[in-house]
This record gives C-alpha cells, structure tokens and sequence, in this order.
C-alpha cells in the first residue's frame, strides 16, 4: 500500500514538500492518543533479544532515525511511534539559516537515493533548545542532537560557533554529535582535517562539561565517506586520543559512480545517500573498527535498507545503526522490518547477545 501511495502521490509531487506532508501526519498521529498507541503497537514491537547498552545510555535495540529528518526536534515521539529507538535530530546551527535556494531534494527512484544540498536548513540553536526543554516525552526514546557550523561564520571562527550550540543544547542531549562531514556548508569538511578538529572537538567537549555537571554528555563525530583511507585513521586515532564517544560512519557522499537514474538527476550538486553509499560506508565502518576496536562506540549509517543490511553493520563492527533514506521509500514499516529480521539473525547466530556480535566478522579477518 505505501509503495503504491508513494507512485501515486509522493513521486508527484516536490520531494521536500512531500516530506514536509508525511512529516506534518506522522506529528498529527503522535498527539492522538489512541491513534498513537495503536501505531506504536503494530510498528513498534519490543523484541527483548535486541536491548542495546550504548554510550552509557540504555535503549530498547540498536537502530536509530539518522539526523536529517527531524532538523527542529518537532517529532521525536513520532518518530519513536514508528519504532525508532533512538532519534537523532538536527543538524542544528548555532543561528538559524534558511539552508540552500530551492530546489534542493532530489528523489533518484531507480538508485534507491536521494540528493539533497539542504544546507542545514533549521530553526537554530535557541529555538530548538526552547523547544527540547519544553518538550514533555510521551515515548521513551534516546534523544541525539548533532550540530553544525553556521553558514555565514567564517571557517576559523567555527569552534565558538559550536561551542554556543554545545551550551544551549548539551543539557538536552542524551548524545551530541559534530557534524563535520555534509558537503552542502562551504568549508565545512575542511574541519575534517585533525589539525581542524582537535581543537573544535576539544572546545565542544569542555563546553559540555561546562554546561552539565550532573553527567557527562556522550561525544560523537561524524565523518564522510570520502575520506580517503588514511584520513579515516587519523580521525580514529584522534578520537581514542581525546577520549571521544563514538564516530558516525558515515555521512552522504559526493560520489556519483554506478548509478542508473537520469543524468538530470545524477549531475545535481549535493550529498548522495541511500543504496549507492552501502559498500564504501561499510568499508569505513570496518576500517574504524579495525582501528578503535571495543574502545569507542560505532555508528553504521549510509544505504542501510534492510534487516540484513543492519546485521553486516553490527557484524562489521557498529553498536548502533541509523537509516533515513529508505524510510522514505519503504515507509512506517521500515523499523519494524529492521527489529523483525534482526532478532531473526541474532537468534540463528551463535552469539548469545548483539553487544558480542558486534565487530565479530572484522575480527575474524584480522586473525
């Protein structure tokens, strides 16, 4: 039935109205009720098998709604509804900005992708603090909040750019991410770079402890997909260095290759996500795992479509996954079927739990 709502309707229309629209109903449906608890019942089953300890923090399994979808943090009880257990929103900035001129969503149906340069669009960093503080939790979901560098901040400027979202947001955060990896912010992968973000994720860490001292706020980063092999180390290694939480593997890509849909389509700037980015963002995750080992917390993401997908993730070295772009091409069963096949493999697996699953293909390889 979605897939043919979606023909029928969604690939009519402009593909950021579209979500604005399905966004707008899965709101709707979170404030009723009785509505809600029946969705939440036929989309969101709990399998006991899957329970996740991760970052300090407990969460009924591993898979999570990747940032991006809920930039403003407007729907994050609908978002668990449909069975996320964790969300992650933003990317927020320390101002708020419009994000990039329209047009700037791009469906290639036929990749199973999308190409977006949104430009990290969003209500900015006041707003959206005012509204986690205000927010009174109907479900009990795992809340990240990943932040980025204002647009028009100046690339040597950026740490007290994050620093200020760090003290407005930290104490609303069960995690923070810093998003240094979207290729829609001119100079912002040049953060990616260690002599960069040493001291960007040093200011944003003393910043956390600064601004909570009843807990210590899980760090992440999330890096892109195009760094090349010896980046990724660097990165590995200065995040065990700094004591860093976890790494997000990975972000969009500005690769094209391999895909079929038009070249209208294919030729238009931005980050390339969904099925195409599965194999290098999975070549990432196992390079980190290699890397870091148990030290830190990894985060799969990119191309994740299905239970199986998932599973490869937690094999390859993840503790957490995420996904977004197949959530709008498979819809509000899009979780249920990643818990569903999930249990499925762990329970025909020899391992008795997910925590020692993960990282277990990456280690054979090395013997």
């Amino acid at each position: 039935m979605y897939k043919l709502f979606f023909r029928l309707l969604f690939t009519r229309m402009d593909p950021e109205q579209a979500h604005h629209l399905a966004f707008r109903w899965i709101r709707l449906a979170a404030r009723v009720p009785v509505l809600r608890t029946f969705l939440a019942a036929a989309l969101a089953p709990r399998h006991q098998e899957l329970r996740t300890e991760a970052l300090g923090l407990r969460m009924h399994g591993p898979f999570g709604l990747a940032a991006g979808f809920d930039k403003n943090a407007v729907a994050i009880d609908g978002m668990a509804m449909l069975g996320f257990d964790h969300v992650e929103i933003g990317t927020v900035t320390g101002e708020p900005q419009p994000g990039n001129p329209r047009k700037r969503l791009f469906r290639l149906v036929a990749d199973r992708a999308l190409i977006n340069r949104m430009g990290f669009n969003n209500d900015g960093s006041a707003a959206v603090a005012e509204r986690l503080h205000a927010r009174v939790p109907v479900f009990r979901t795992v809340v990240g909040v990943n932040i980025g560098k204002t647009k028009v901040v100046p690339e040597a400027e950026a740490a007290a750019d994050y620093v200020k979202s760090t003290e407005r947001l930290a104490r609303h955060a069960d995690y923070l991410v810093v998003n240094v990896s979207s290729p829609n912010t001119p100079g912002l992968r040049n953060l990616q770079a260690t002599k960069s973000l040493r001291p960007l994720l040093t200011a944003v860490r003393e910043a956390a402890d600064r601004t909570v001292t009843d807990r210590r706020v899980p760090l992440l980063v999330k890096i892109a997909p195009d760094l090349a092999d010896e980046d990724v180390d660097a990165v590995a290694d200065l995040a065990v260095e700094l004591g860093l939480d976890g790494i997000i593997a990975t972000n969009t890509t500005i690769a094209r290759e391999g895909l079929t849909s038009p070249a209208h389509l294919t030729a238009e700037t931005g980050g390339l996500s969904g099925a195409p980015l599965k194999e290098r963002s999975l070549e990432v995750l196992r390079r980190l795992y290699a890397r870091v080992g148990d030290r830190i917390t990894l985060v799969g993401v990119g191309g994740i479509e299905n239970a199986e997908d998932a599973w490869q993730r937690i094999l390859a070295g993840a503790t957490l996954i995420q996904g977004y772009s197949a959530f709008v091409y498979q819809g509000p069963f899009y979780a249920r079927g990643i818990h569903k096949g999930l249990a499925a493999r762990l329970n025909a697996s020899p391992y008795a739990t997910l925590a020692e699953a993960v990282g277990a293909d990456t280690r054979k390889a090395a013997v």
